[in-house]
Parts: structure tokens; C-alpha cells; sequence
């Protein structure tokens, strides 16, 4: 079950993170003069989302009963 966890948090941050490179891009192209400003932006928010991705695998891992016999 924990699996179909980690699939959805991997979905959710890929998706997260290709709207975030979108729209980036999508701004650099109609405003090139703006293009430190929104890459800064971009950056901060792709670390944080990977961040979140991050912090869900290591509390799933830390919830897991561990599998030995006793």
C-alpha cells in the first residue's frame, strides 16, 4: 500500500514540477527582460516542491513497520 503512497507523491511532484518549468517558460517568453527574476523565482519554487516529495518518502519510511519476525 505504501508503494501506491509513493507513486502518487512521484506523480503529483512530476507534475508539480513540469507546470512550475511551464510557466517559467511561458513568461521568459513574453517578458525576456525578466528572465534572473522569474529563473529565481522558478528555482525556489522547484526546491520546494521537491522538498515536500522529500519530507513525504522520509515520514512514509519512518512510518513502515519494519519486516522481521518476532
Amino acid at each position: 500500500m505504501h508503494v501506491i503512497g509513493f507513486g502518487l507523491a512521484a506523480l503529483g511532484v512530476a507534475i508539480g514540477l513540469g507546470m512550475i518549468g511551464m510557466g517559467a517558460m511561458q513568461g521568459m517568453a513574453r517578458q525576456p527582460e525578466a528572465i534572473g527574476k522569474l529563473q529565481t523565482a522558478m528555482l525556489i519554487a522547484l526546491a520546494f516542491v521537491e522538498l515536500v516529495f522529500l519530507l513525504t518518502v522520509f515520514v512514509a519510511l519512518g512510518s513502515l513497520k519494519p519486516f522481521f519476525p518476532g
